[in-house]
């Protein structure tokens, strides 16, 4: 009797514990199953999501102001490149100062990791020789050359600090001009240097040419916007005191290189005497520049890790200083010559 009580005991306790006791291991392996689920996505998420160092750059290689990447200001690593998150599907948004918003994917930045931005143009891109060399390439480059001396134009023309960055981008230029590579940098900037002296000594002698045909009546002509007397007359003072040489001292002084051949028209300098001092001129600016660009740019930058690129201001500013100089203190600290009254010298 005892026995089938304990039995129907053990049985009815049995009924009742174990249901409850599965459902406990349900909720436990419920529990275990969603703490394994979310870290499962987190660890998914986490895997999805990528960094990726990108260079951004403009058409100038210069300084960009005010960039964004997805409304946040990056900070740059130490070598320049940023540092961008994200997975498969992202777009990425840059924005900067007078530069095109650009949208691009994160698929395209993995293939590709250089963004280019287009910077919108303004007034000063003018006197920036990079826009020049950037937007005009080879031709334009030579253009600018032949106009400093041939079509009166060289008092705004940044001769001297284009010839140096054009130096600096001596391969681009001679490849995208010529569309051929010489695979040397010396037989780039060799060439290139004999075509800028093309150009200058053709620029001079259109300079000589218009002087002698014009001659002394160049100067009756009234101030313009292109043309100021005070220009020529500084001009003619240089020749006079430096005589035949100024032909190639001018090539390196802004404004009176301008000036300097046409002078040499208008005084009518022997024919031969003015084109062999005109090619060692041009010789001499061309070689100067184009080489000192190219290899002041390489050294600067294996040296002291400053790319001059990044820093064109100073190349420009330096070298407006440099060659302005002496033409500054012939224009304003010179002592001015006494204008002798018309008819003096008959007296």
């Amino acid at each position: 009797m005892v026995n089938c009580v304990v039995k129907a005991y053990f049985i009815v306790s049995c009924e009742v514990m174990i249901p409850s006791f599965k459902n406990c291991i349900s909720k436990g392996f419920n529990k275990i199953f969603i703490l394994s689920a979310f870290f499962i996505l987190a660890f998914g998420l986490v895997q999805a999501q990528e960094q990726l160092q990108i260079s951004i750059v403009n058409q100038y290689d210069g300084k960009i102001q005010g960039l964004t990447i997805n409304g946040q200001t990056p900070t740059p690593l130490p070598d320049g490149l940023f540092v961008i998150t994200g997975k498969p599907g992202d777009s990425i948004l840059i924005k900067a100062t007078d530069h095109a918003d650009q949208i691009i994917s994160f698929e395209q930045l993995k293939g590709n990791k250089v963004v280019q931005l287009d910077k919108k143009f303004t007034w000063t891109d003018l006197i920036n020789p990079t826009f020049y060399i950037v937007f005009g390439g080879l031709w334009l480059f030579l253009f600018i050359v032949f106009a400093e001396t041939g079509l009166l134009a060289g008092f705004f023309l940044p001769g001297d600090s284009l010839l140096f960055i054009a130096g600096i981008y001596s391969y681009e230029l001679f490849t995208h001009g010529l569309g051929i590579n010489l695979h040397s940098d010396f037989l780039h900037l060799l060439i290139l240097s004999l075509m800028v002296v093309a150009a200058g000594v053709l620029g001079n002698e259109v300079g000589y040419w218009f002087g002698k045909k014009s001659g002394p009546a160049l100067y009756q002509r009234k101030d313009g916007f292109l043309f100021k007397q005070k220009y020529l007359q500084k001009a003619h003072d240089f020749y006079e005191e430096n005589g035949a040489g100024t032909i190639v001292i001018a090539r390196f002084l802004p404004i009176i290189r301008t000036f300097a051949p046409i002078v040499a028209g208008i005084v009518k300098m022997n024919k031969k005497k003015f084109t062999f001092y005109n090619i060692i001129g041009c010789f001499a600016w061309s070689f100067t520049m184009l080489f000192a660009g190219h290899y002041l740019y390489k050294i600067i930058l294996d040296k002291f890790n400053f790319n001059l690129k990044e820093h064109l201001e100073i190349i420009i500013i330096g070298i407006v200083v440099i060659t302005t100089f002496p033409v500054i203190m012939k224009l304003f600290f010179s002592k001015k010559k006494p204008i002798a009254p018309t008819g003096a010298e008959e007296l």
